[in-house]
């Protein structure tokens, strides 16, 4: 009993420093530690129970088991900064990847019968393979936990659930390996398995992340690019109906001088009035100081323009800001176009969007209002609006989400009079 004991030990240490590593916390790391270690202490006291004082007990072995796998996974959740189906990902990953030392521990066991060895086996087992996933996975898996846009890892879940189930029937429960050494083989051949499919299954979860990213972008730079023609566009046409009145102004300036000798104060006044609006009107539209957002809302006003939807925008965005310009453009136009799809097939009176955007060295807001007809589905999980065109829309908010979440910002949503409502604020 002694290697048993020894054994689970060790893969309890080694599960809890799993999920502490991998595991973007939303304490200190002393305090994550100190949850960690309290963990460690309520899963490990009970193995008493199912291997020394009830070591025949099979309901026991399978309580007590049901009692660690709930501590474990709900101290993944509890120190994690978002607290979601990634964090249970992560802990069950974790739980997987301990039952490969465990193994070795057996296997040790039964072919030399040495509890030193099978110990020693066992925690180096554990230090390579948790080197590994380190130097190869922590960086990506902390990066997908802080901006990750998808918007639930439940399925991925099942991933690990059925491979610790596997390794418990093969391994464990209810005949171990000790009493079926014939099914060494085939666990070593699950544990390769299990290892090819998770390497499989992080690559295409990082091409995913990767196209959605790079669609993101192509989108953005097609409307930046989109914003700046129809910009070039307003300002030549500006500077060709300016150069038409620079050559009339000899004209008003005659027809002043005569209006002058002739005391028609009025008619002056009327002429100035004329003249000073035909130079507003080619006046170029600049609706901030920061370009990339600029244009971003040039092409917006435009499109809405064409749609004959009025936009009633209060916009002040500095030329520096302290985020990404070209994130913060993104954004604001996935939440504008929304608006304008909403209100674009309304009644006339109805085509209207509100929008206050505002964006300082220590503070960002994003307010937009607009009525809309229908039902508005929210996702459970994140309370934002779901699209119901299918799987290839609706990441227009999902890239919301991740911005918010980026930049510790506070997204709300409201709907009340069949108007709707969202804001996004964020406090440097």
């Amino acid at each position: 009993m002694y290697y048993k004991n020894i054994s689970y030990t060790i893969s309890h240490i080694f599960v809890m420093l799993f999920i502490y590593l991998f595991i973007e916390s939303r304490y200190t790391r002393r305090k994550a530690a100190a949850i960690c270690i309290v963990s460690f202490l309520a899963i490990t006291v009970p193995n008493i129970l199912k291997l020394n004082i009830f070591p025949d007990s099979r309901l026991c072995y399978f309580l007590v088991t049901l009692y660690q796998i709930a501590i474990t996974q709900f101290t993944g959740i509890f120190i994690s900064k978002m607290r979601d189906s990634r964090a249970l990902f992560v802990g069950l990953t974790g739980s997987n990847y301990v039952i490969a030392g465990s193994i070795m521990a057996a296997v040790l066991h039964i072919y030399t019968g040495s509890l030193y060895l099978c110990i020693a086996g066992c925690i180096i087992t554990h230090i390579v393979i948790l080197y590994i996933l380190y130097t190869k996975i922590h960086d990506i898996w902390i990066g997908y936990q802080k901006e990750e846009t998808m918007n639930s890892w439940w399925k991925l879940c099942l991933i690990p659930v059925f491979f610790y189930c596997g390794f418990s029937i093969f391994a464990f429960f209810p005949y171990t390996l000790d009493d079926h050494p014939e099914n060494i083989p085939g666990v070593a051949a699950f544990i390769i398995a299990m290892f090819v499919s998770y390497v499989i299954m992080m690559q295409y979860v990082s091409s995913e992340a990767q196209r959605t990213s790079l669609r993101w972008q192509n989108r953005l730079f097609e409307s930046y690019i989109e914003g700046l023609e129809n910009q070039y566009h307003l300002v030549e046409q500006s500077e060709k109906n300016l150069r038409i009145l620079r050559h009339d102004i000899r004209h008003y300036s005659s027809m002043i001088d005569s209006l002058l000798e002739q005391g028609a104060y009025s008619e002056i006044k009327k002429v100035t009035e004329h003249i000073n609006s035909a130079a507003d009107e080619n006046k170029a539209a600049r609706y901030c100081s920061n370009l990339v957002v600029n244009t971003m809302f040039s092409s917006l006003m435009e499109r809405a323009c064409s749609l004959k939807v009025e936009m009633r925008c209060d916009i002040c965005v500095a030329k520096d800001i302290p985020v990404d310009s070209y994130a913060f453009a993104m954004v604001t136009a996935n939440l504008l176009e929304n608006a304008i799809n909403s209100v674009k097939d309304l009644e006339s009176h109805r085509r209207l969007v509100e929008a206050k955007v505002r964006c300082v060295s220590d503070s960002l807001l994003i307010d937009i209002k607009n009525e809309y007809e229908g039902e508005i589905t929210f996702d459970v999980q994140t309370g934002l609006p779901k699209s119901r065109k299918g799987k290839d829309h609706g990441l227009g908010m999902q890239s919301v989400q991740a911005f918010s979440d980026k930049i510790g910002g506070n997204i709300g949503c409201s709907c009340e009079n069949h108007c709707f409502r969202i804001i996004l604020f964020a406090k440097f």
